[in-house]
Parts: C-alpha cells; sequence; structure tokens
C-alpha cells in the first residue's frame, strides 16, 4: 500500500512512500523493524521527499512534558512529538524564559536538536543538557550529553556519527532562573521595553512579516545556510559589497546573510516550473504546485551557480533532501 508524502511534509512535492508508522508511545520502537530504508519525520517543515520513497515513514508523534526546578535553573524534560513553539509559549504562560528568540521556528522537539536549531543570535545547544534516544541497534535508550552532541551551526552528532542509528525520543532543556535577553540581531535592536514576552512577540512578528505561512503557500522555510566564511573572505566581499549583512562566528570566522546574497543576486520571483525564489525573502523557496524533484535541484543549483560566481561562496542547503531510499546532498557544479 502506497501513502501520500505531501500532507506529510511542508513543500508539498505530490509523492509517495511504501510504508507509514506513527509512534505515539516509545515501546512500538522496539518491535519497529529498521532492516528496509527509513526516514525520521516530525512535522516535515525541514524535509523534502523528491521522489517516491521506496521504505518506511516513521513520524515521531509521543508527547509529555515535565518540569523540574533547581537551584539555578529549571530543567524541562519533553517528548519528541512535542510541538517547538507550542513548547516555547507554554514555557512563556509558566514564566520560564529563555527560548523566546526561538519562537515560531516549525516542527517537532525531537527534531530541533538534529540540526540545531537556531534564530536571532540564539542557538538552542544553549540550552540543551541532555537528548535521549532509542538505539537502533542495541533498541536501547541512551543518553547524550550536551558536549556529546557534538552542536555545530545547524550540525550535530545527529547528522553523522549516529545518522540511521538513533531516533531521538526526548530533549531535556536547562533554562537558567536568571534570564538575560539576547537582542544583538537585527529587529531585536529596537526593543525598548524588553521583557522575555515583548522579545517573543517581536519574533513572531518579524518571522510572520518574512516568512510564508507553509500551510498556505507551501515551503520549507529557510533553505540556505548562511554560508561562515573568514575574516579574510569578509574583508574581500565588503570591498565590492560594502552593504553585505555579516555576524561575528568566532575569532577568525563571519557568518554572511544567504537570503541577502541570494535578493542581491536579483533571484526574487526567479522560478522553475512551481517553484519560485519567494519575493518577500530571498532565502525561502516556495511550491506553487506542479513541481517535481528535478525542478527543485534545477533550482538549487541555479542558485548556487549564480551566487559563487558573484561572491565566490558555496551555498549549502538547510533542508534535507530525502531521494528514493536516503538523505541525499545537491551540490551542483558551480563552475559552469
Amino acid at each position: 500500500m502506497a501513502y501520500a508524502l505531501h500532507p506529510l511534509h511542508t513543500f508539498a512535492l505530490h509523492n509517495q512512500c511504501q510504508n507509514l508508522v506513527k509512534i505515539t508511545h516509545l515501546e512500538q520502537l522496539y518491535t519497529q523493524s529498521f532492516s528496509s530504508p527509513f526516514c525520521l519525520l516530525g512535522e516535515g517543515s525541514n524535509t523534502i521527499f523528491l521522489n517516491d520513497y521506496h521504505g518506511t515513514v516513521i513520524k515521531m508523534a509521543t508527547k509529555g512534558i515535565t518540569i523540574t526546578p533547581r537551584e539555578t535553573d529549571t530543567l524541562i524534560s519533553v517528548a519528541a512529538g512535542e510541538n517547538w513553539h507550542a513548547l516555547v509559549s507554554y514555557l512563556l504562560d509558566k514564566n520560564l524564559p529563555g527560548l523566546e528568540n526561538l519562537a515560531l521556528i516549525p516542527g517537532t522537539v525531537g527534531a530541533s536538536p538534529v540540526q540545531n536549531i537556531g534564530a536571532y543570535g540564539v542557538e538552542l545547544s544553549k540550552f540543551v543538557e541532555s537528548v535521549e534516544y532509542f538505539d537502533i541497534h542495541s533498541k536501547k535508550l541512551v543518553c547524550l550529553t550536551n558536549a556529546q552532541c557534538e552542536f555545530g551551526y545547524r550540525d550535530s552528532v545527529f547528522k553523522h556519527g549516529l545518522k540511521n542509528k538513533a531516533v531521538i525520543t526526548r530533549v531535556l532543556l536547562a533554562l537558567p532562573k536568571q534570564w538575560q535577553p539576547v537582542l544583538s540581531y537585527g529587529p531585536l535592536k529596537q526593543l525598548t521595553n524588553v521583557t522575555p514576552r515583548a522579545v517573543f512577540e517581536h519574533v513572531i512578528q518579524t518571522r510572520n512579516s518574512k516568512l510564508p505561512d507553509p500551510y498556505t503557500l507551501p515551503n520549507a522555510g529557510s533553505f540556505f545556510k548562511n554560508p561562515i566564511i573568514t575574516n579574510q573572505q569578509l574583508a574581500t566581499l565588503l570591498k565590492q559589497f560594502p552593504d553585505a549583512p555579516y555576524y561575528a562566528y568566532g575569532q577568525n570566522e563571519h557568518k554572511v546573510a544567504a537570503g541577502w546574497l541570494i535578493d542581491n543576486a536579483n533571484l526574487k520571483g526567479y522560478r522553475v516550473a512551481g517553484i519560485e525564489v519567494h519575493r518577500q525573502q530571498a532565502l525561502v523557496l516556495v511550491n506553487h504546485g506542479n513541481s517535481e524533484g528535478k525542478d527543485l535541484i534545477a533550482m538549487i543549483t541555479y542558485i548556487q551557480h549564480v551566487v559563487h560566481s558573484r561572491y565566490n561562496i558555496l551555498l549549502e542547503h538547510e533542508v534535507r533532501l530525502i531521494n528514493t531510499t536516503d538523505e541525499c546532498y545537491i551540490q551542483g557544479d558551480v563552475t559552469q
């Protein structure tokens, strides 16, 4: 039996999978077969199925939030299937701030450590105490410390050493009782009434003004990573493009805004079949329909080529792309 995939991922390409399993209780993982190709899925906001998937899609839908006050912080234990934004809002209602910069990021809590979600100067890794996962080989629950998660920019051990070996079941977050606002990014700098609620609402307002609702106009959010370049590369870039936005990243590197690179290359509105560079936010690709995986691949490779030829910077897609049996990575020939 085939199952439609377009309702399961927000980019909504019309493909199918062979099997679909919804995990609502951890006990199901112990009897689930992982022998054939499988794809773990939360809400599908950062995953696109390029073709019919010849395997099983395993959708994590476990629920549960536990709050434990400690001396200097509060421990929040959250099941993988909980909605991320709903968690941020729920904790704020309980006067537990800290995650407000990460408001309105789509997806589940279980997916959040995989790419170390981040926005407006804050990354999830700042708050992770540990991540619990189901080890597919040993069929046991394992707990990783923050350091063992090997967090990086949109990166973690779950993309590398534990890829296809682990099912994240729970995330434990430590929120300091002494709240420290992070206002270093863009629109947050203008805030005068600085409270957790004000930051939360301003982030939501900003995201809504920039990013189309994926349930109205199918998209997968920010499509490309902000490239990290050396200080020397930045100096070269700014000589030619003094308006390019950039942010310090460690001692010797800077992040450059991928959306600006695409926008400044006049790619807003560029279209392949029904796939378009969004006219309000160049970092987002939208799907108007009547599109296939090959159209999306053509769009990605064209953007990579134009950006590289203009700025000598390689763009990497942030969104997870799934082909017939596995995740794949698109890096077109930028020298063409």
